[in-house]
């Protein structure tokens, strides 16, 4: 497995949103659910690590919170990359690279 460069463990972007956004407004997971129009069990598996923020969660986010969809897309993307990072076997990693040799890829 490819290791990532930092040895912290990747933040999911529900931990962020929770710390940043929640927690300084006094926003349950009720609250901010029902104000943006979802059930409240997504917020809740958001905040919780166990579901990705949607195209249609950071719409409804960056409207709630003044950001943009980028942004929370973007603290999504970056968290599914580094756990890829660290799932990935070595020897496919390997053969990708070798590939890219082979074709002269710079």
């Amino acid at each position: 497995m490819i290791k990532n460069s930092a040895s912290l463990d990747p933040i999911h972007p529900g931990e962020i949103l929770l710390e940043e956004f929640m927690h300084p407004y006094q926003l349950s997971a009720n609250r901010l659910a029902g104000s943006i129009g979802v059930p409240a069990n997504r917020i809740t598996a958001i905040i919780n690590g166990q579901r990705a923020i949607s195209a249609e969660t950071a719409i409804l986010l960056a409207h709630a919170y003044k950001t943009t969809p980028q942004f929370w897309i973007n603290l999504q993307s970056h968290y599914d990359l580094q756990m890829a990072e660290r799932s990935i076997p070595a020897p496919h990693v390997a053969a990708a690279d070798t590939l890219a040799r082979t074709l002269n890829i710079a």
